[in-house]
């Protein structure tokens, strides 16, 4: 553990340091060319914002610039380590202002001292300082090639730097999870040459790479429930209904996310002694949380996202790459729509700008974060990357714009593995992913309905009662809303202070406005009303793409298959013949047992399937046949866990094409089954002790906690049941 020094004496130490450097510091070619460059950079950008402002604001042409130029960089220098400091206390909205103002308030010092420069207003300071840094951002990627390296080089570099200072000695581990990618896809891009770095590590032998099947539900909550706590009962998807709270919970939702976490921890997740956990669902209760929904601290608080302002190719240029990107999707959902590219969905919206923010912004604030947490010497960092799950989601996992966000995440790799290599600890480096992903069309598009109108037509055909008030939005409008898609903003906003908290509320509440259409207000009756009288008996349908939980939520604990049939004795028949839906299941059992009997109904048979026995009775054909042979136990598993609808959709599956239909408007989906969503992978150190036989996510958790152990970083604990630690309101 890194024990840091009293803030005076630590101030003393980097003053000392920054006295030895300026005594030690001597001119060479390399401090001369990066001398150069900026001064270029900075004369010609700040000669394109010049000129876009109208009317004459220098009398002397090329000397008024060059003197301003270098009044840019010399006040930039002693100003921004300033601005820095001030975001780190005043969080993501100091984040974000820091961002936006930095260059205006350094462009308008400088100008100060320049009297052959028109005195500016302040609102042409803050253009001509914006206008600057789009350009300076052009001609930055012009001289590099590609404008990531200018940025990697600049993390790097300040690794190098900090580590004498702020690093530790020994062992340490650092988990990168590659949101969304399948181990089958990973092993394809390998020998597609797309992925160099994984590549040179397989084949070098210093690495071993493995698949672990995800069950049922292939969704980031349940994985990264059981990656980092060893959890595989609190969660059944990515929404679910939770019957004695009488809500909708939402694994994006920070709210939701904190009460899922404080029921499944036993305060020994795999993060506890001193780790790291940045830009996840859960924290594997981390002392240190970053860019975490269930833990909302600011993103501000956190030296190496306060840094990240400060690089002279941090925000601001990210902010340009953003633009960049919002043009890049534009063009490439119009090839998809001009190729009669299919299955496809629309890309317009709010993901034209989600995208960038993943891709760009999230993904850079995540290197700088994680960059600064190794120089710091923290044991264990968990770091999650969502670039291919939010692109493949729309574009289609195996699709070019999707595979490109997979080398660019190789590249990322790349670049941790020399920061590993860099500072004080010796991290091992361990890639991990928490399901994958199946193409298909939607099953609006195969059907011309939302799943959820199809659930209450069949509920009203007996006697018209028991089904919800028609939805007034149209199948389109409910079915093309995810609040998956919103991951990247919801780490981002969660746990502002102040001000920060009013647009958290703002956004929250657009991204809310479907639930409380769809499910009735968060935290309230299911229909929405005033409450003060007992429920309105209704149906809510809960979807995780190829997923569906379906809840009576008027009644308590689950139903089972008699109860449903008495209740809706058209439901459960007319979804297993429905086109699109591959299976319904339901519970045999007696209500309080979460190890009992399953029916699965299908387009043209059912069967039984009983715990430890597989399909035990049936009449017709195998509604699971499609799925493959782990079908019946993934379904069995899913059926241990807590809150699981009182019946289960799964979407259908076609085994010729790996397709999966999904319930939610996304090409690209995961949380059923069939094709590879449910075909995680583990990329580990080749010395590791990984088990030879096929791997389940507690089994990668075990791993990833055994590695702990024995680099002495893991401190004494009571072994953790194969279970859980807690449960959400215990079966529901």
């Amino acid at each position: 553990m890194t024990t840091s020094p009293p803030a005076p004496a630590l101030r003393s130490r980097q003053w000392l340091l920054v006295r030895r450097q300026l005594a030690a510091f001597r001119p060479s070619w390399r401090w001369l060319r990066g001398s150069l460059r900026s001064f270029a950079t900075s004369f010609l950008a700040l000669t394109a914002s010049l000129w876009l402002l109208p009317g004459t604001q220098v009398t002397r042409g090329a000397e008024s610039v060059a003197a301003l130029a270098v009044g840019v960089l010399a006040v930039g220098a002693l100003v921004r380590p300033l601005i820095t400091r001030l975001t780190v206390l005043t969080g993501v909205v100091g984040l974000l202002l820091a961002g936006f103002l930095a260059q205006a308030v350094v462009l308008g010092i400088a100008l100060a001292p320049v009297p052959t420069v028109e005195p500016f207003s302040a609102g042409q300071v803050v253009l001509a300082a914006w206008a600057a840094a789009v350009a300076a951002a052009a001609v930055n990627w012009l001289f590099d090639a590609s404008s990531d390296e200018a940025f990697l080089g600049q993390l790097l570099g300040r690794a190098v730097r900090r580590t004498r200072r702020a690093g530790s000695e020994g062992p340490g581990l650092l988990v990168v999870q590659l949101d969304g990618v399948s181990e089958p896809l990973l092993r394809q891009a390998i020998t597609a040459g797309a992925l160099p770095t994984v590549s040179r590590w397989l084949r070098s032998g210093s690495h071993r790479m493995r698949g672990w099947h995800t069950g049922v539900p292939a969704t980031t909550p349940a994985g990264q429930a059981v990656l980092l706590h060893g959890d595989v009962t609190a969660v059944p998807g990515f929404r679910w209904w939770d019957k004695g709270r009488g809500r909708l919970l939402t694994a994006s939702r920070p709210v939701d996310a904190a009460e899922v976490e404080a029921a499944m921890s036993d305060g020994r997740g795999l993060l506890a002694d001193d780790g790291a956990s940045v830009s996840n669902l859960f924290s594997g209760d981390a002392p240190t949380s970053v860019l975490t929904i269930s833990d909302g601290r600011l993103p501000g608080s956190d030296r190496g996202a306060a840094s990240y302002m400060a690089l002279r190719s941090g925000f601001l240029r990210s902010l340009t790459l953003l633009g960049g990107q919002v043009v890049t999707e534009w063009h490439q959902a119009r090839r998809q729509r001009t190729r009669d590219v299919r299955p496809r969905v629309g890309r317009g919206g709010a993901f034209l700008l989600l995208r960038g923010l993943t891709t760009v912004v999230l993904r850079d604030l995540n290197l700088a974060v994680v960059t600064e947490q190794l120089t710091r010497g923290t044991p264990v960092v968990f770091v999650d990357f969502v670039d291919y799950d939010e692109v493949a989601h729309h574009a289609g996992p195996t699709r070019p714009e999707s595979m490109r966000t997979l080398e660019n995440l190789d590249r990322v790799l790349q670049f941790l593995d020399q920061v590993c290599g860099e500072v004080g600890r010796r991290y091992e480096l361990a890639v991990v992913s928490d399901h994958g992903q199946a193409q298909g069309t939607t099953f609006l598009q195969l059907t011309g309905r939302a799943l959820e109108d199809v659930v209450l037509e069949l509920a009203d055909a007996h006697a018209g009662r028991g089904a919800a008030a028609p939805d007034p939005r149209s199948p389109a409008d409910r079915a093309t809303w995810s609040e998956e898609t919103w991951v990247p903003a919801s780490m981002l906003l969660a746990g502002a202070t102040g001000s920060g908290r009013a647009l958290t509320r703002a956004t929250r509440s657009v991204a809310e406005r479907p639930r409380r259409r769809a499910g009735g207000t968060p935290g309230g009756t299911p229909d929405g009303g005033a409450g003060g009288g007992a429920p309105a008996a209704r149906l809510l349908v809960a979807v995780s793409g190829g997923l569906a939980h379906v809840y009576r939520t008027d009644r308590p604990g689950r139903l089972t298959h008699d109860d449903l049939a008495a209740l809706h004795p058209h439901l459960v028949a007319g979804l297993a013949a429905h086109p699109g839906v591959g299976g319904v299941v339901t519970r045999l059992s007696a209500p309080g047992r979460r190890d009992g009997d399953l029916r699965v109904d299908g387009p043209g048979g059912w069967c039984v399937l009983r715990p430890g026995h597989g399909v035990v009775d049936g009449e017709g054909a195998d509604p699971l046949a499609t799925y493959g042979p782990r079908a019946a136990a993934d379904l069995l598993d899913l059926e241990r866990r807590d809150h699981v609808g009182d019946l289960v959709v799964l979407g259908a599956h076609d085994p010729a094409l790996g397709e999966v239909v999904a319930f939610e408007e996304l090409v690209g989906s995961h949380g059923g089954l069939g094709g590879w969503q449910t075909e995680a992978l583990l990329l580990h150190p080749a010395d590791w002790e990984v088990p030879t036989t096929p791997l389940t996510g507690l089994d990668v958790h075990r791993t990833l906690v055994a590695r702990l152990e024995r680099l002495g970083l893991r401190a004494d604990s009571p072994t953790r049941s194969a279970g859980s630690a807690g449960h959400l309101g215990g079966t529901a």
